[in-house]
């Protein structure tokens, strides 16, 4: 049983699903989708944002909910302008030594190495918070090599 708040996806609307590193987790129940900027968010107290430059995640944060921006850098900046108004949310980070398996073509990435995939982020943050981790990263295609680094 889940004894812990969902975790939400603030997906953009041109996100490209066939590259989407988030797909095949749309059914599960401790995940909810929803779409920037068509649909609003619930109340977030009690929830964390990941943001690059924000202090690093740590297993006093499992109490908390996450929420993950789920778009290309560009687009997820747009998004951030929007979470940077909501109060009373949590700021942390991945920390450093986590790096990705996805291979970044894109040049606004500001360190593509430290850039990770959206269920990269998730399955980190998860692994600190001691949640499972279990079927996280099934669809996810760089998933051997991403995994070589725990």
């Amino acid at each position: 049983m889940q004894s812990f708040p969902p975790t939400l996806i603030w997906r953009h609307k041109k996100e490209n699903l066939r590259k989407c590193s988030l797909r095949g987790l749309e059914g599960r129940c401790d995940f909810k989708f929803y779409s920037f900027p068509n649909e609003p968010l619930p109340e977030l107290s009690g929830y964390i944002v990941l943001d690059i430059n924000a202090p690093s995640l740590t297993t006093e944060d499992s109490k908390h909910g996450l929420l993950v921006l789920d778009a290309t850098w560009r687009y997820a900046e747009k998004m951030q302008k929007a979470v940077d108004k909501v109060p009373h949310l949590i700021r942390r980070s991945i920390p450093m030594n986590f790096r990705t398996a996805y291979p970044r073509r894109q040049d606004d990435c500001p360190d593509p190495g430290r850039g990770l995939a959206s269920i990269e982020a998730i399955y980190v943050a998860y692994h600190i918070f001691g949640r499972d981790t279990g079927g996280l990263l099934d669809n996810y295609y760089w998933k051997d090599p991403f995994l070589q680094q725990f």
